[in-house]
């Protein structure tokens, strides 16, 4: 199971993340576009970190919220949406084959993200557009016990998937992600994010927060390297990683 991390989010002289203390432990850098956050600058200096740790580059575009942090859902119609996504990730792109790289994946942010995951129109012009690109990206999702269904959906589009899991966040009943204003949204207790860990990788499962039992099967664990604390957890969950 791969580690993947959002990151590139800091904009001008505002400070966002850990990005050179985190890359050194991840496998896939989601790196934000310029929607909800980073500047030019920012991009390339995330971009080359990323080419210096041999880490796999993933755009990480969003609706156009910089105020919100991209985390405000908009009523956008299938061309906004599809305009957007050309824009944002053409813009990483362009830039990555300066540095003798290129993308191999998108990874909506935020409230597009969660949108996408409730939608299955929203998610049919995500994937349209996703195979649109003249490189072979996958669209990483969020893995849920519909996994057939969306994979199938690719293969209708011709798309690969990567199905992803979160192990400090809460999730609801039917497998999605419960809403960062729920109390209890967000695990902070180390001893709990490496046991859903382990426990994700060995089983693919975890439990809801009314108890129930969700099978995953992730491809891909985001990680989050926000504060000097969750670096420390990130780099606990390399070595339980490494450790199986």
């Amino acid at each position: 199971m791969k580690l993947n991390c959002d990151l590139g989010e800091s904009f001008g002289v505002w400070n966002m993340g850990q990005d050179s203390a985190i890359m050194p432990y991840i496998d896939m850098a989601n790196i934000a576009c310029g929607f909800h956050a980073s500047d030019p600058l920012t991009i390339e200096q995330t971009l080359q970190l990323a080419v210096e740790y041999r880490v796999s580059l993933g755009a990480h575009p969003s609706y156009p919220d910089l105020v919100g942090f991209g985390r405000r859902s908009m009523q956008c119609s299938a061309d906004e949406v599809r305009a957007m996504l050309f824009y944002q990730v053409s813009a990483l792109s362009g830039m990555s084959q300066v540095y003798g790289a290129q993308l191999s994946y998108i990874k909506p942010h935020g409230a597009l993200y969660n949108d996408m995951m409730r939608s299955d129109v929203l998610m049919d012009t995500v994937m349209q557009t996703v195979a649109q690109f003249s490189e072979k990206l996958d669209l990483v999702i969020q893995a849920t016990e519909k996994n057939d269904f969306y994979r199938d959906k690719a293969e209708d589009h011709g798309i690969g998937l990567q199905f992803e899991a979160f192990a400090d966040r809460a999730y609801d009943d039917a497998g999605l992600l419960l809403p960062r204003s729920n109390a209890g949204a967000v695990f902070h207790e180390t001893a709990t994010i490496l046991d859903r860990v382990k426990r994700l990788a060995e089983e693919g499962v975890l439990l809801s927060a009314s108890g129930k039992k969700i099978l995953l099967a992730p491809d891909t664990l985001c990680v989050h390297g926000d504060n000097p604390q969750s670096v420390a957890l990130v780099q606990d969950i390399r070595r339980v990683l490494d450790g199986l």
